[in-house]
């Protein structure tokens, strides 16, 4: 690192209106936002964009999540303060029963961060759509969804009227009753009539009960509970569930995913996902904001902050190379934090190595497995929920598996992803 940084010529100007380090997503939408009218800088310590959003082959992703996962000091630097460097990942597990993987380890892209499917009418995409950064990136449909029952099976989500039409394993009952709940949701924000609204004191009361209330079967309020609204946690266990959705968050929900069918024609159902991995959103955002006068440098990290010495007020940062740059802001990546005036900065870093992420409110677990076969022989891209105590009794909170495949470019013909990742707060580890 060291050769790497100090052979790069100086940066010029030295003074910025911004300065921003890491290249993941939220910097990377506030670096192409400033960048029009200002003079701005992104910095980012790996060779490659994305930060801890990045989309990495097998090898790198191991590579990058096992020297991520010890805090440690940045050197000091006179007449500054020295940044501290954070872990964001607690573990790290790998288990091979088969070196498939490995022989094709570079045609693989890992999303370091959980992988987001994005709903055809979500405000990211209509961010996208009015950045214009959609000329530098594609995306695929997600096939279908499915939703896993007590039995081990998995059952399709209808997600429209037309997708509980065609459904053979609903009963015609229970599809008189969906039916009637989606015209239902569809009425309410119809602006034709307020007979037909739904009550302010139901839109108060949870989701699960309105559901109850309205004659629909448990295994119809899970498909609209964790596979259509998303909720985390256990809505028929109230008394402990950490997030009650009520019914007017419940049928917003509704009428978002049901106004992302149909939005673009080249999108079979609702949702959609990056071909080449998440990592292609911030990298998108970094080409627009280069376009519009945003310099970058990767492999350079800041190692100290500098301060006025008049009035202790941030004036710039110091480069690994040495270089002293000035700036009126900066923002610094999830990874970096500037240690307390009231703690040395030595003892911080010792208490960092010691405690992990001292400062984290809540980690997640995630699991990466490559498998040879698709979970449905007749998809490629899907997601498949598990509601709570659908896999063991004491589940209190959904799990989703998403599946990946060749067609998005992220892993070889013939061999899938599936990501899985619990909703709620669980261990923060990594398995591959």
């Amino acid at each position: 690192m060291e050769e790497e940084t100090t052979s790069y010529p100086p940066i010029e100007p030295s003074t910025f209106d911004l300065i921003i380090t890491g290249t993941g997503l939220p910097e990377s939408i506030i670096a192409a936002a400033a960048s029009a009218g200002k003079t701005v800088l992104h910095l980012d310590t790996n060779p490659f964009y994305g930060a801890h959003y990045a989309s990495l082959p097998l090898n790198d992703f191991v590579t990058f999540l096992q020297s991520h996962s010890k805090p440690s000091r940045v050197p000091d630097s006179d007449g500054s303060i020295p940044l501290v460097t954070r872990s964001l990942y607690s573990s790290l597990e790998i288990s091979s029963h088969s070196e498939e993987p490995l022989k094709n380890a570079r045609r693989f892209n890992l999303d370091l961060a959980a992988p987001r499917v994005f709903l055809c009418s979500d405000s990211m995409i209509d961010l996208i759509l009015k950045t214009g950064i959609n000329q530098y990136m594609e995306f695929k449909s997600v096939d279908a969804s499915f939703v896993g029952d007590v039995d081990g099976g998995l059952l399709n989500v209808p997600d429209s009227r037309s997708a509980i039409f065609k459904d053979r394993s609903l009963s015609i009952t229970e599809k008189n009753r969906l039916m009637k709940f989606f015209k239902l949701v569809q009425a309410h924000f119809s602006e034709e009539s307020e007979e037909d609204r739904i009550s302010e004191e139901d839109l108060e009361s949870p989701f699960v009960e309105f559901l109850s209330k309205i004659g629909l079967s448990q295994k119809q309020k899970s498909i609209i509970l964790y596979a259509l609204v998303n909720a985390n946690y256990d809505q028929d266990n109230l008394g402990v569930c950490k997030d009650v959705v009520n019914t007017k968050s419940g049928i917003s929900r509704l009428a978002l995913h049901h106004s992302s069918i149909g939005r673009f024609a080249n999108a079979n159902g609702a949702m959609i996902y990056p071909i080449y991995g998440q990592g292609e959103l911030p990298q998108a955002f970094c080409r627009r904001a280069a376009v519009k006068g945003c310099i970058y440098v990767l492999r350079m990290p800041i190692v100290s902050v500098l301060m006025d010495e008049e009035d202790g007020t941030y004036k710039g940062v110091t480069l690994f190379s040495g270089q002293k740059l000035f700036s009126s802001r900066l923002i610094l990546a999830p990874s970096l934090t500037i240690p307390s005036p009231s703690i040395p900065s030595s003892a911080q870093a010792s208490n960092s190595r010691d405690a992990g992420h001292i400062d984290a409110k809540e980690k997640v677990a995630r699991g990466i497995c490559i498998a040879n076969n698709s979970i449905r022989s007749e998809v490629s891209n899907c997601l498949v929920f598990f509601p709570p105590r659908s896999l063991y009794p004491e589940q209190i909170a959904s799990v989703r598996v998403f599946q990946l495949s060749s067609n998005v470019t992220v892993c070889p013909p013939g061999i899938f992803q599936e990501l899985w990742i619990p909703s709620a707060t669980h261990r923060c580890q990594t398995n591959i």
